[in-house]
């Protein structure tokens, strides 16, 4: 006999308990907020990009790949003759872009991203020239070069064909940038630092206020608005990281978010999350179809007749055809009863685009309609 197992009433009661207290969707702050003041910087530059396969800029249409290897060789002490006209086929200006992050200091290196500005077919194989990359205040941040790597491939022939897999005209180089200058990064003031939200909501600002108050105490979180939540941290650099390592890590349940639909004409997309409700309307959907075929007719003579000749005509034929439209009723309280509505009136992700924005017109569909 033993005596420790539980019977099955309570077991289930204990599991019951446990499933009510724990928080359901919960989502750690550092999820759903950034720290005010750690940033990323984005960079730029412009470099060469020698090495090419015969798949460079061509010089004649792009006058500034010339210059730029003019300029380079003459700071290196080649100096060419005046009016010099270079032909060449694996030169490539590029731009090249990269992300410092925050914290980021002198010595680390980060990813770079080349991209062709003239009109080389590939970079594949190609070498990054020493590349100065700077922020927006003009300041020098990093120093760039290395080997592209071009996941795209591509072949052609001297007849024109060609055949191409993925974009040969960007690469990246990993690791292949090395800070030289550190941007300042401030974790708020002296005595308070600042939680912003990725997306305002005063529902969950105030859940993550609660739950920082419900651990450190009243007061020590505050709502400034629905997008920021001031907390009152250690002065101590050492002491306000360890504190915003155990904020970061706090579990809380974000609000529901509102009811939204995404649509893109240009690719015929329709994206709905689980808060979009229909109220009970009714849905005509039919489609009109013209066909308009043409035919020779050929028209020869008679056997006897004298001076009679051959005729080629043309037979148009016109065919008008309208599928059924039937009066749907569609109304729903979750997002799989409006797409199982949706669907039954056999619309496709284009008749939904007009569809959707005739609900909202008519005040039928509860949600945000935004068009991208």
């Amino acid at each position: 006999m033993n005596y420790f197992r539980p019977t099955m009433p309570r077991f289930v009661l204990m599991l019951c308990v446990l499933l009510a207290l724990a928080p359901a969707h919960a989502e750690r702050i550092k999820d759903l907020t950034t720290i005010q003041g750690v940033r990323n910087n984005q960079l730029l530059g412009y470099g060469l990009v020698v090495g090419l396969d015969g798949s460079g800029d061509q010089t004649t249409q792009t006058p500034f790949t010339v210059q730029s290897l003019t300029t380079m060789l003459s700071q290196l002490g080649v100096t060419l003759p005046p009016g010099s006209s270079l032909q060449l086929k694996n030169v490539a200006a590029a731009m090249v872009t990269a992300t410092l992050p925050a914290f980021a200091k002198p010595g680390q290196t980060i990813d770079v991203t080349v991209s062709s500005m003239g009109n080389a077919k590939s970079l594949r194989g190609g070498t990054l020239l020493m590349t100065p990359l700077k922020g927006v205040d003009g300041e020098l941040y990093a120093m760039a070069q290395g080997n592209l790597l071009v996941a795209g491939m591509g072949a052609s022939t001297a007849g024109g064909s060609s055949v191409q897999v993925n974009q040969l005209s960007v690469g990246r180089i990993i690791a292949g940038a090395t800070v030289e200058r550190a941007v300042p990064t401030q974790l708020g003031d002296a005595d308070h630092i600042y939680l912003g939200l990725n997306t305002t909501d005063f529902t969950t600002t105030r859940r993550i206020v609660n739950a920082i108050n419900g651990v450190y105490g009243a007061g020590t979180a505050t709502a400034v608005d629905g997008r920021l939540v001031q907390v009152n941290a250690p002065g101590e650099a050492n002491e306000r990281i360890e504190f915003l390592s155990h904020i970061e890590s706090l579990d809380i349940r974000p609000a529901a978010s509102m009811a939204k639909v995404i649509i893109n004409p240009r690719t015929g997309s329709v994206v709905m999350n689980q808060a979009v409700t229909i109220e009970t309307c009714a849905v005509a959907h039919g489609n009109l179809s013209v066909v308009i075929t043409s035919e020779p007719v050929v028209s020869q003579p008679n056997a006897l007749s004298q001076g009679g000749q051959t005729v080629q005509a043309q037979r148009d034929h016109i065919e008008i055809s309208q599928d059924r439209g039937g009066l749907t009723i569609i109304g729903g309280v979750n997002l799989s009863e409006v797409v199982k509505a949706l669907n039954a009136v056999g619309a496709t992700p284009a008749d939904l685009l007009a569809i959707l924005q005739a609900m909202k017109a008519a005040g039928a569909l509860r949600a945000e309609l935004e068009i991208i």
